[in-house]
């Protein structure tokens, strides 16, 4: 997206030597020392087998950085699981949300005062100094050294565990589904010692999207453009065009279809405005991604194509970080099946 925008070392291997030596001197061994300091913290340790690395946490993360990713999937989990007070760097905003009171809880989030990169993340110096223990990512991108960011293996070497978010090992998120924010979920719930939480948040979500589903079942099902507000990716007019993706399983659940799902095969389609002109769209959701008015920009799309049947109905709604991966896509199910049919709500 166009938009997207040693200490430590040293300190912990003094430890390392201590906590050795004390077990030596006391007749007991370094692993059996290691499964008593373990046993003191219940749940751990946890091991994660993420993007074919293995991560193992022997308690709580206490200095989290989440990296931008043009995302809120990372930063809106930590949150929904009451776990802002770990957090020391957060680079990830829409500027909104359909929870209320979410927006607002991420900007009064620490940003850690890091100058961004060119790719409006951190930097790998500025990294390592936030002395992080745990670092989050929408995909993989986030650790890739090319584009100036600290790789998996250098976090490594300085105590610092990683995560990248499902289906962005390879950053192609195209096979995204809703079960993949309950996987998120999940996999933070278990590297905070917060289980229950996820697995209650997980439950109604789903009885939520059960219910909205069963409404709309055998339903018509409208043709639906989904796409970003003011938001350029490629060449052409419309670039920002969702074709795969998380997007079309909640359109789905909601009794809709993606009007441009076969236009690409990644997530997004680049199109021409003719090519839209000439599709028909029953109904508009437009993402907002940092954009103060989202709904300004659906309206402005459906005067722009009179002859849609979603500009003669009317037929949009404006949404944010429901929309995609994070813990709260009931809330985008909901909105857009009582857009899609009004008359079952």
């Amino acid at each position: 997206m166009s938009k997207k925008r040693p200490v430590a070392v040293a300190l912990a291997g003094a430890l390392c030597l201590v906590t050795t030596a004390c077990a030596d001197a006391t007749g007991t061994t370094g692993a059996a020392a290691e499964a008593s300091a373990t046993a003191a913290r219940p749940g751990y340790p946890v091991t994660l087998e993420n993007c074919g690395v293995t991560q193992k946490f022997t308690e709580a993360p206490s200095r989290v950085v989440v990296m931008n990713g043009a995302s809120v999937a990372e930063v809106s989990t930590l949150l929904a699981l009451g776990l802002g007070g770990s957090v020391v760097a957060n680079q990830q905003s829409y500027g909104m949300s359909e929870v209320e009171g979410r927006a607002e809880a991420i900007k009064a989030l620490p940003d850690g005062g890091v100058e961004l990169n060119e790719a409006y993340d951190v930097p790998r110096e500025a990294m390592i100094g936030l002395r992080p223990d745990l670092v989050l990512s929408t995909t993989s991108y986030g650790f890739d050294e090319k584009n100036g960011f600290a790789t998996r293996e250098q976090l490594k070497d300085v105590g610092a565990r990683t995560y990248v978010s499902p289906q962005g090992c390879d950053q192609d998120t195209s096979k995204m589904t809703i079960a993949d924010s309950y996987a998120l979920l999940r996999d933070m719930g278990r590297v905070f010692d917060r289980s229950d939480r996820a697995e209650r948040l997980i439950a109604a979500s789903e009885k939520n999207i059960a219910g909205v589903s069963a409404k709309v079942k055998g339903e018509k099902r409208p043709k639906v453009m989904v796409l970003f507000s003011n938001m350029a990716m490629g060449g052409n007019d419309f670039s920002s065009v969702v074709a795969k993706g998380i997007y079309n399983d909640i359109l789905a659940e909601a009794g809709g279809t993606n009007a441009f799902a076969s236009a690409s095969k990644t997530s997004f389609a680049d199109l021409s405005k003719e090519k839209v002109a000439a599709t028909d769209v029953d109904a508009l959701v437009v993402i907002g991604y940092n954009d103060p008015n989202p709904a300004a920009y659906a309206r402005k799309l459906l005067k722009e194509f009179p002859q849609w049947p979603a500009a003669k109905n009317n037929t949009y709604v404006a949404l944010s970080d429901s929309m995609y991966l994070g813990p709260s896509n009931d809330l985008a199910v909901a909105k857009i099946a009582e857009m899609l049919h009004p008359d079952t709500f």
